[in-house]
């Protein structure tokens, strides 16, 4: 009687916090393992959008203490059903100015949503696709950190712009 009772509670605290989220569209998140390497694009594969609605867009981070700088750079590309790309460079600022790690989360793993387009329609008919690469480098050096370490996962996130 009580698992039945137990798996009930679970249910019903599912329900309630995916109901609370009337604005997501797409979320979803990929492992980047212990270190994201630099040539690792992480792809999403976006469901099709209503053509004449507007939405908010998202690059959602987790990462940890191992994290080592106070900011992230990321290459974004929104590949189009008709192959053309449109590449930003985003800059994101990870830290607290005493070195703490901003995002939600009660212990050392922290979750960041970071903002990437506002009002995006997706009027193409077909599959869009978002590549993310990060683009850290040490201060004073050309090459980027190879294997970016306190970053475990990368996700992507849609919403309705109300």
């Amino acid at each position: 009687m009580k698992t039945k009772s137990s798996v009930l509670i679970a249910f019903l605290c599912f329900l309630f916090l995916f109901s609370c989220d009337k604005k997501r569209v797409f979320d979803e998140y990929k492992n980047v393992g212990n270190a994201w390497h630099k040539d690792s694009i992480v792809t999403f594969d976006l469901p099709q959008l209503d053509a004449k609605k507007k939405y908010n867009l998202f690059v959602n981070v987790r990462d940890n203490d191992d994290y080592p700088f106070s900011n992230l750079f990321l290459i974004v590309s929104l590949e189009q059903p008709n192959r053309q790309v449109k590449v930003d460079t985003l800059e994101y600022l990870m830290t607290n100015p005493d070195g703490t790690l901003l995002g939600e989360g009660f212990s050392d793993v922290k979750e960041s949503k970071l903002f990437y387009k506002d009002g995006e329609s997706f009027t193409q008919k077909g599959i869009y696709k978002i590549h993310i690469r990060h683009a850290v480098r040490q201060t004073g050096k050309v090459d980027g950190v190879e294997r970016l370490k306190g970053i475990s996962d990368i996700g992507f996130r849609i919403e309705t712009k109300e």
